[in-house]
């Protein structure tokens, strides 16, 4: 009940923000953690109670479905994830993976910092998470600007190796650099866009190598940041 309580009500905090499609998700996990409790308990009380609550989750979060749903067929959606200083909880998987369908063939990423390893390590897992989810995927467009005239050599080196990665697995990533991009933009060809503050590059360094949050990003510090997610369907 605890840990059902602490979801619901982190959903109903961002519905009244108007982040409905946020409230979506901690609405269906809240639901699925009270409905387990009810099961497991033994208490009458307790149940007669907790399916009243569900009852009331349940007509809320499909009315939101429903509404988020018209939003997007009509291509009104927009939703804003404000990220604060230090937060947890926010890869690329659990924040972009709902985005990614089978009518996604084409990625286009317009990131000028895509220049030192750990940003170009940041594109990797990006890339991983679209082959991992798009099934459909044929091709990725990376647009960056070129690092300085003694690293650049790297830079292409190593963005060509996962070029090669890809090209393995029937996906074609194609790169150009740009010396006047500054706008950092993720569109999908499935109808959505991803404009992040920050681009791709919003975790922060962790404390040590073998520092948690080193590998699971989930459990990686982030930067202050803004990310708009927008529908063009």
């Amino acid at each position: 009940m605890e840990a059902a309580g602490q979801v619901l009500k982190r959903a109903v905090e961002l519905d009244n923000k108007e982040k409905f499609s946020e409230a979506l998700v901690c609405y269906q996990e809240g639901i699925d953690i009270l409905f387990n409790a009810v099961k497991q308990s033994s208490d009458d009380k307790f149940k007669a109670n907790a399916r009243q609550r569900l009852t009331e989750y349940m007509k809320r979060a499909e009315k939101l479905k429903e509404f988020v749903q018209n939003q997007k067929q009509v291509g009104r959606f927009h939703e804003k994830i404000e990220i604060k200083s230090g937060q947890r909880g926010c890869s690329y998987s659990r924040l972009f993976s709902k985005y990614i369908d089978e009518k996604l063939t084409k990625v286009t990423i317009n990131d000028p910092y895509i220049r030192n390893h750990h940003q170009i390590l940041n594109l990797l897992r990006f890339c991983e998470l679209l082959v991992k989810k798009g099934k459909n995927l044929q091709s990725i467009k990376l647009i960056t600007t070129a690092a300085d005239f003694d690293d650049v050599a790297q830079q292409l080196e190593k963005i060509e190796q996962i070029q090669q990665s890809l090209k393995e697995l029937k996906i074609n990533l194609d790169f150009d650099m740009s010396d006047t991009l500054h706008d950092r933009e993720i569109e999908f060809d499935n109808g959505w866009i991803i404009k992040i503050g920050r681009g791709l590059d919003y975790f922060k360094r962790p404390p040590s190598k073998l520092a948690i949050g080193k590998l699971d990003f989930d459990l990686r510090e982030c930067h202050e940041t803004t990310i708009d997610i927008f529908s063009t369907r």
